[in-house]
Parts: C-alpha cells; structure tokens; sequence
C-alpha cells in the first residue's frame, strides 16, 4: 500500500508547520497515548480540510481563469490557503447593540472571497 501511496510528500509538507516557531509545538505536553492518538487524528482531519479549502480554491482560480496577488505582490493561481488566511487576519465582528459588522473588509478581500463558495461569505455578512 505505502508503495502506491502517491501524496506523502504533500503530507509532509503539510506538516512542516510544525516545525514552525509560532506554532508553539514545543508548548503541547501530551502524557497519555490515547492523547497523542487522538492530537493526531485531529491534526490529519485539519490537514485534510486544509487541503481540501486549498483545491477549491485553485479549481475556482483557474475555472476563472482569475488570480490573486502573492506575498510579494505577484499575481498567481496557486496561492496557498496559509497566505489567504493571513490576508484575512485583521478582519474582527463588530456586535454594537445587537447589530453585527464587519470591520477591516477592503476591497482586496472582498475579491478574495468571491473565489470561496457562498457558506464562506456569509461568515462575513456578504449573503
């Protein structure tokens, strides 16, 4: 099985962020086996959303034949899922007497979110 196994080295690179200094690895202390079970299993079943909000993504790019820009700026149709989610890192829910917004909702992200499916935008009141 593991000889036909063609996406290992897409796993692993998935991975590599926990060698990363801001993933705090190190900090995780899991003494029991069914835990350090179970963090795994956690962790395959995110990188396998992960991975899966990435392909839609692409496939939405190139179906559109559209791009996004890049940390340095460039356009590319293959942005990874890590770059979009820092893009989206200052946006906050705003509740003022019961009345939801958004703040920090530019432009530039407003584009970004038409390439993701409707589920994805209402999360920012879009639909």
């Amino acid at each position: 099985m593991l000889s036909k196994y063609k996406g290992q080295q897409s796993v692993e690179r998935g991975f590599r962020f926990l060698k990363d200094p801001l993933f705090l690895t190190d900090s995780v202390f899991l003494k029991s086996p069914h835990r350090i079970e179970a963090l795994g299993l956690i962790m395959g079943l995110c990188l396998l959303v992960y991975t899966l909000g990435q392909r839609q993504l692409r496939q939405t790019l190139n179906r559109t034949q559209s791009t996004v820009k890049n940390q340095l700026g460039r356009p590319t149709n293959r942005p990874t899922l890590r770059w979009i989610f820092q893009c989206f890192q200052s946006i906050h829910l705003l509740i003022n007497s019961g009345v939801k917004s958004i703040s920090n909702l530019t432009y530039e992200r407003l584009e970004l979110l038409k390439f993701f499916p409707p589920s994805c935008q209402r999360y920012y009141l879009l639909s």
